[in-house]
């Protein structure tokens, strides 16, 4: 057991399988209302992420433009560390996502925002030297 994140989605395979793929995660459980994703050999730096199905009837009231419109209003940001900014752009293009905004340093890493197909903001960390 230990710490993640859950994201709802609109369409779950498609959520899913953007994070797997963006994050390089294993899908390590399913079932028709969630899939659990976990970091190589179950450790940090991204933990578990679920992605849950939004109810049937709560799903059918959400449109999903494309490109998607940016869920900004929320009060929550999760952040995950990727290795490198250039590959997960070019992975989450592909899977109809983006990075996008300025880049900023933290304390050996540098980040940026992104977004996945269904508008949810977060952000992107790069190692950058020795941390």
């Amino acid at each position: 057991m230990g710490s993640g994140t859950l994201i709802y989605a609109k369409d779950l395979a498609r959520l899913a399988s953007f994070y797997r793929q963006l994050l390089s995660m294993a899908e390590v459980h399913a079932t028709e209302e969630l899939v659990v994703l976990r970091s190589p050999a179950g450790c940090l730096p991204n933990g578990d992420l679920i992605v849950h199905q939004i109810p049937s009837h709560i799903a059918e009231t959400i449109v999903v433009a494309s490109p998607p419109v940016l869920r900004e209003d929320t009060a929550i940001k999760p952040f995950f560390a990727v290795a490198s900014f250039a590959e997960a752009q070019a992975r989450a293009s592909s899977l109809g996502g983006a990075l996008f905004g300025p880049q900023y340093q933290g304390p050996g890493f540098r980040l940026t925002n992104a977004y996945d197909p269904e508008g949810n903001i977060m952000q992107l960390r790069e190692p950058i030297g020795s941390v």
